[in-house]
Protein backbone atom coordinates (compact mmCIF):
# COMPACT_ATOMS: atom_id res chain seq x y z
CA UNK A 1 0.00 0.00 0.00
CA UNK A 2 2.87 2.23 0.52
CA UNK A 3 4.34 1.92 -2.59
CA UNK A 4 1.04 2.70 -4.31
CA UNK A 5 0.83 5.95 -2.41
CA UNK A 6 4.49 6.75 -3.77
CA UNK A 7 2.79 6.05 -7.60
CA UNK A 8 -0.18 7.91 -6.35
CA UNK A 9 1.84 10.81 -5.32
CA UNK A 10 3.38 11.50 -8.63
CA UNK A 11 -0.29 12.10 -10.19
CA UNK A 12 -1.18 14.20 -7.46
CA UNK A 13 -0.96 17.89 -7.10
CA UNK A 14 -2.20 21.08 -5.19
CA UNK A 15 -6.32 21.65 -5.32
CA UNK A 16 -6.80 17.45 -5.48
CA UNK A 17 -9.10 15.37 -3.43
CA UNK A 18 -8.56 12.04 -3.15
CA UNK A 19 -11.45 9.87 -0.87
CA UNK A 20 -10.28 7.12 0.54
CA UNK A 21 -13.00 4.15 1.19
CA UNK A 22 -12.60 0.21 2.77
CA UNK A 23 -12.94 -1.91 5.72
CA UNK A 24 -10.90 -1.06 8.84
CA UNK A 25 -7.32 -2.43 8.44
CA UNK A 26 -7.50 -2.46 4.95
CA UNK A 27 -4.82 -0.16 4.62
CA UNK A 28 -5.61 3.34 4.00
CA UNK A 29 -3.74 5.13 6.61
CA UNK A 30 -0.76 3.04 5.32
CA UNK A 31 -1.32 4.32 1.82
CA UNK A 32 -1.50 8.29 3.04
CA UNK A 33 1.96 6.98 4.11
CA UNK A 34 2.84 6.73 0.88
CA UNK A 35 1.23 9.65 -0.24
CA UNK A 36 2.99 11.35 1.95
CA UNK A 37 6.57 9.80 1.21
CA UNK A 38 6.21 10.66 -2.53
CA UNK A 39 4.47 14.14 -1.70
CA UNK A 40 7.57 14.93 0.57
CA UNK A 41 6.02 16.55 3.63
CA UNK A 42 6.81 16.54 7.13
CA UNK A 43 5.45 13.48 9.23
CA UNK A 44 4.79 11.24 11.15
CA UNK A 45 1.78 10.24 9.27
CA UNK A 46 -0.87 8.65 11.19
CA UNK A 47 -3.80 7.84 11.42
CA UNK A 48 -6.07 11.25 12.28
CA UNK A 49 -9.14 9.57 13.87
CA UNK A 50 -8.84 11.49 17.06
CA UNK A 51 -7.89 14.89 15.57
CA UNK A 52 -9.68 14.45 12.73
CA UNK A 53 -7.64 16.73 10.19
CA UNK A 54 -3.44 17.36 10.12
CA UNK A 55 -1.50 19.59 7.55
CA UNK A 56 1.93 17.96 6.74
CA UNK A 57 3.78 21.04 5.30
CA UNK A 58 6.36 20.38 2.17
CA UNK A 59 9.66 20.02 2.45
CA UNK A 60 10.20 20.12 -0.69
CA UNK A 61 8.71 23.29 -2.24
CA UNK A 62 5.35 21.39 -3.04
CA UNK A 63 1.99 21.50 -1.83
CA UNK A 64 1.02 20.65 1.44
CA UNK A 65 -0.84 17.43 2.32
CA UNK A 66 -4.05 17.55 4.85
CA UNK A 67 -5.01 14.66 5.89
CA UNK A 68 -8.41 14.05 7.36
CA UNK A 69 -10.48 11.12 8.74
CA UNK A 70 -14.59 11.36 8.44
CA UNK A 71 -14.84 8.63 10.95
CA UNK A 72 -16.34 10.32 13.41
CA UNK A 73 -17.93 12.85 11.67
CA UNK A 74 -21.77 12.95 11.78
CA UNK A 75 -22.12 14.42 8.67
CA UNK A 76 -21.88 17.60 6.32
CA UNK A 77 -22.26 20.32 9.17
CA UNK A 78 -19.13 18.58 10.91
CA UNK A 79 -17.62 18.35 7.90
CA UNK A 80 -17.72 22.22 7.39
CA UNK A 81 -16.69 23.09 10.71
CA UNK A 82 -12.91 21.60 9.47
CA UNK A 83 -13.14 24.22 7.05
CA UNK A 84 -11.41 21.86 4.10
CA UNK A 85 -12.41 24.15 1.42
CA UNK A 86 -10.02 26.85 2.90
CA UNK A 87 -7.21 25.05 2.09
CA UNK A 88 -8.34 22.42 -0.68
CA UNK A 89 -6.47 24.44 -3.68
CA UNK A 90 -2.89 25.28 -1.89
CA UNK A 91 -2.72 21.38 -0.55
CA UNK A 92 -3.46 17.64 -1.43
CA UNK A 93 -6.43 16.71 0.38
CA UNK A 94 -6.84 13.07 1.36
CA UNK A 95 -9.88 11.98 3.29
CA UNK A 96 -10.36 8.35 4.87
CA UNK A 97 -13.96 7.29 5.44
CA UNK A 98 -14.74 10.58 3.40
CA UNK A 99 -17.56 9.09 1.08
CA UNK A 100 -20.92 10.80 0.90
CA UNK A 101 -19.40 13.39 3.20
CA UNK A 102 -16.45 15.07 1.34
CA UNK A 103 -17.66 14.82 -2.42
CA UNK A 104 -19.62 18.51 -2.23
CA UNK A 105 -15.94 20.24 -1.53
CA UNK A 106 -15.35 19.96 -5.40
CA UNK A 107 -16.09 18.85 -8.56
CA UNK A 108 -13.30 16.43 -9.28
CA UNK A 109 -11.58 14.24 -7.07
CA UNK A 110 -9.97 10.80 -7.26
CA UNK A 111 -12.19 8.04 -5.29
CA UNK A 112 -10.21 4.87 -3.70
CA UNK A 113 -11.74 2.17 -2.49
CA UNK A 114 -9.63 -0.81 -1.23
CA UNK A 115 -10.46 -4.08 0.20
CA UNK A 116 -9.07 -6.63 1.96
CA UNK A 117 -8.77 -10.26 0.77
CA UNK A 118 -11.88 -12.54 0.96
CA UNK A 119 -10.13 -14.71 2.88
CA UNK A 120 -10.00 -12.29 6.40
CA UNK A 121 -6.02 -12.35 8.28
CA UNK A 122 -4.82 -14.05 5.38
CA UNK A 123 -1.79 -12.25 3.72
CA UNK A 124 -1.65 -8.75 3.00
CA UNK A 125 -3.29 -8.86 -0.35
CA UNK A 126 -5.57 -5.81 -1.24
CA UNK A 127 -8.00 -4.75 -4.57
CA UNK A 128 -7.74 -0.70 -4.91
CA UNK A 129 -9.96 0.44 -7.37
CA UNK A 130 -9.55 3.90 -8.79
CA UNK A 131 -12.07 5.87 -9.57
CA UNK A 132 -11.18 9.68 -11.20
CA UNK A 133 -14.83 12.17 -11.27
CA UNK A 134 -14.84 15.26 -12.88
CA UNK A 135 -12.26 16.49 -15.80
CA UNK A 136 -9.22 16.81 -13.63
CA UNK A 137 -9.03 12.82 -13.88
CA UNK A 138 -9.88 12.34 -17.24
CA UNK A 139 -7.43 10.27 -18.86
CA UNK A 140 -5.12 10.21 -16.14
CA UNK A 141 -6.04 7.33 -13.85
Amino acid sequence: MRELGVELAGLLRAGDLAVLSGPLGAGKTTLVQGIAEGLKVRGPITSPTFVIARVHPSLAGGPALVHADAYRLGGDLEVDDLDLDASLEDSVTVVEWGEGLVEGLTEDRLEIHIQRAEAAGVGEERTVRLSGVGARWEGVV
